[in-house]
């Protein structure tokens, strides 16, 4: 990666992110040599410009930043870093520079849940539940998303609000453990419906059920 280190004197501003909650943490400076120790350990490593040294974050706190991933912007003068922290990255012990709460909003937990059963059909644990799941079939599968589905609607009808939540939740994960056994993702349900959410879209519906209609009319 070739980055422009003249711009502020051997010095480029380096964007912390978290990798998973895509919280901005901190902004920090590195040189050279911050950078290529950066690479090389794998492990976040600044400029310090008051002491003039390097310090690598979390030395003296244990709160490291594991690098996940670098880029650089269009002028490449600028690092965007993601990362794995180590517990709050503040030295005030707030979670971020900016003293906000590094937490993931719950839906990116589908995202959580998604790789973990990836993950559980790829090694295929003993005494699994999602295992056991995988291994009967699809056919058992989609049986076992259409009695969640049913258990779904009698809550929302005659239960309560509590069961309904706990039985759609029930729904959703038996409906990605089916998708996953077919190679998608949740996130293929959710392009789906980005798509037709679009004005393109509803345009394309219009003129396929009028198609539909006049077709069926005959």
């Amino acid at each position: 990666m070739e980055l422009n280190f003249d711009k502020m004197n051997g010095l480029v501003p380096a964007i912390i992110q978290d990798n998973s909650t895509r919280t901005v943490l901190m902004l920090g400076f590195m040189n050279q040599e911050a950078y290529q120790k950066t690479i090389e350990t794998g492990k976040v490593t600044f400029f310090s410009r008051t002491r003039n040294q390097l310090w690598t974050k979390g030395e003296t706190s244990g709160h490291y930043l594991d690098v996940v991933s670098i880029s650089t912007d269009c002028d490449q003068d600028t690092l965007l870093i993601k990362v794995n922290p180590h517990g709050p990255v503040c030295h005030t012990g707030a979670d971020t520079c900016w003293n906000e709460k590094n937490e993931a909003e719950d839906i990116m937990f589908l995202k959580e849940l998604q790789d973990f059963i990836d993950k559980r059909h790829e090694e295929m644990p003993e005494k699994s539940y999602t295992t056991s799941l995988f291994r009967s079939g699809v056919n058992k599968m989609a049986q076992k998303v259409g009695e969640e589905a049913v258990e779904t609607v009698i809550e929302a009808c005659n239960g309560t609000d509590e069961r309904l939540i706990y039985e759609g939740a029930d729904l959703i994960y038996h409906l990605i453990v089916l998708l996953t056994s077919k190679g998608y993702r949740i996130e293929d349900l959710a392009r789906e419906l980005r798509e037709r959410h679009s004005e393109n879209w509803k345009k394309t519906l219009s003129r396929w059920r009028n198609s539909h209609s006049s077709s069926t009319a005959t």
